[in-house]
């Protein structure tokens, strides 16, 4: 952590700065396997909080494993809170797990790019979704989650670039560290808007 923080601080003083005055940002970590991706994708363009509460509903109402995600019906997902196109999305995942389409515990053992090969296949797990698990399962350190609408709008306001694919240009010089950037650009967010949340 130490020596990514030099790094980004050498390349750019706004990291030092956010450091400064809200301390270090906390390494967001989360157990690999399906109940996360269950998780994350109950968080595509929701608040996490919100998302939190339905995956708790869910686990409160039946185990989150592959098996029991095929077996609930779309109403029961509904009364749970789950809207249908994620109701989907969860079952596709599951059917993909219990088909051994996808082998979730192999993911450990591949590179980033292979595992984002494997998942993209998957309808409902897209980049932010790969780039969340990379970060937070598998301590992937390069990566800049541009899908990300807290990063984004952090770039844009501290950097001044609005532009994604000058975000993505400008984020180059912050490899191989670029995941601890982007919690340095979340714990800024998020503090700056006396927001807490747990990952």
């Amino acid at each position: 952590m130490q020596e990514a923080i030099d790094f980004l601080s050498a390349r750019n003083p706004v990291f030092l700065e956010i450091i400064d005055k809200y301390g270090l940002p906390p390494i967001p970590k989360r157990p690999q396997g399906f109940e996360t991706l269950v998780l994350l994708i109950l968080e595509q363009q929701v608040s996490i909080d919100s998302a939190k509460a339905t995956f708790l509903k869910i686990k409160a109402y039946r185990a989150c494993s592959p098996e029991n995600m095929v077996e609930l019906s779309d109403e029961e997902f509904r009364n749970l809170g789950v809207s249908r196109q994620k109701t989907k999305y969860i079952k596709i995942l599951a059917e993909a797990v219990l088909s051994k389409e996808l082998d979730i515990e192999s993911l450990a053992t591949k590179s980033a790019k292979e595992v984002r090969e494997e998942l993209i296949k998957l309808k409902g797990i897209g980049n932010w979704t790969i780039d969340i698990y990379l970060m937070f399962c598998l301590q992937e350190p390069d990566l800049i989650p541009l899908g990300d609408i807290a990063v984004v709008n952090t770039i844009k306001e501290l950097l001044n670039i609005h532009d994604k694919k000058e975000m993505e240009i400008h984020a180059e010089q912050w490899s191989p560290y670029r995941s601890y950037a982007t919690y340095l650009l979340w714990h800024y967010y998020l503090n700056k808007r006396n927001r807490k949340i747990t990952y």
